[in-house]
């Protein structure tokens, strides 16, 4: 069947409290959501990003993905890419992509009707996630709630806090951190591009004294030689993690060289189509995969990701995806498990809740 129609709605889900990390404070998210309609099945996907992408779906991709067959989203993707190639593919334009090629190929999945993850071929049936947000922003007693919660509720057995923000704080919140997990519960960190070299490397040697065993972006990811500098140098133990920024697999293959975890958004880096590649790129390297955030997306790509560590399960993207959509998916045991009795993504819009957030 060929596609017949495009339609794109932004949605801006208001944070609970103003939250920070160490280098940028929000207080809201902004979801762009795609549907793709062709006969009596309709392909959702979606991005976070300022609405200037969806202008970006309307104006330069609808018109390239319209006629096309449902059954070749590779085909739209690229006629997708070569369409941006004067309007500029990074940034707004590769989230445009991904949240495009993400319905295309939750229409795909609808129209065999098969799940997502086995329409691509698991890798494996669940897959482990940890959980994330520990803002800078939050009190102790929030932190170690949030935290708690997820280990005790969810037996999530790894959590990931953000830092860099006031650095002579933080040894104070890590030992927060570690009253409320235990030892056994692995804690990670997240800087957000916050230090330069040497400051990373100094934090990245007291973290290790909390039992810290990932520290992601220490230094922006621009700095690829201060990654790979921190990756030969920080302590035993302590794996550098960096790829949330990177737009395309060029670049993903450039940062895969610095890092001993290479991540990547489904929503940012090209969609379900550059996802699978990053995965070759990591089995290539010999490197372990983490996905970034959009764990409704995420838990059906990385099933089929044989280099696949973990996804991100981020406190801001898992309350807007219960928000908006219907079908999202639970940690049990620590993990994402995609249903296949639940055709694509298993996801709809829920339409009450999504009016009320209509950008």
């Amino acid at each position: 069947m060929a596609i017949t129609g495009l339609d794109v709605a932004v949605y801006t889900v208001p944070t609970e409290e103003e939250e920070s990390d160490g280098t940028l404070v929000w207080g809201s998210l902004t979801c762009i959501v795609v549907h793709v309609h062709a006969a009596e099945h309709v392909g959702l996907g979606y991005t976070y990003g300022s609405k200037a992408v969806a202008e970006l779906i309307e104006s330069k991709l609808a018109q390239e993905v319209e006629g096309r067959d449902e059954l070749s989203p590779q085909a739209a993707w690229a006629a997708m890419q070569r369409a941006l190639r004067n309007a500029g593919r990074p940034g707004a334009g590769s989230m445009a992509i991904s949240a495009v090629d993400v319905a295309l190929w939750d229409l795909k999945a609808k129209a065999l009707g098969v799940s997502l993850a086995d329409l691509l071929g698991r890798f494996h049936e669940e897959v482990p996630v940890y959980g994330s947000g520990g803002f800078t922003s939050y009190s102790d007693e929030r932190l170690q709630k949030q935290l708690s919660t997820w280990v005790d509720d969810f037996e999530i057995p790894r959590v990931k806090i953000k830092v860099g923000r006031d650095p002579g704080r933080d040894p104070e919140r890590l030992a927060a951190a570690r009253a409320a997990i235990g030892d056994e519960t692995q804690l990670f960190v997240d800087a957000n591009g916050a230090f330069t070299r040497k400051q990373a490397l100094h934090w990245a040697q007291r973290y290790a004294e909390y039992g810290v065993t990932y520290l992601e972006e220490p230094v922006t990811s621009e700095d690829r030689e201060g990654l790979r500098f921190l990756r030969d140098r920080g302590p035993a133990g302590l794996a550098i993690a960096a790829g949330e920024y990177e737009w395309d697999l060029p670049q993903l293959a450039d940062l895969s060289s610095c890092v001993d975890i290479l991540q990547a958004d489904v929503t940012r880096c090209g969609g379900v189509t550059n996802m699978l590649r990053a995965d070759a790129l990591c089995k290539a390297r010999a490197l372990p995969f983490s996905a970034h955030c959009a764990p409704a997306i995420s838990a059906h790509v990385c099933a089929a990701m044989e280099c696949v560590e973990h996804i991100e399960y981020f406190h801001d993207h898992v309350r807007a995806e219960k928000l908006l959509f219907e079908g999202t998916l639970d940690p049990a045991g620590g993990s994402l498990r995609p249903d296949p009795g639940r055709p694509g993504l298993g996801l709809t819009l829920n339409e009450d809740r999504a009016q009320e957030l209509v950008a």
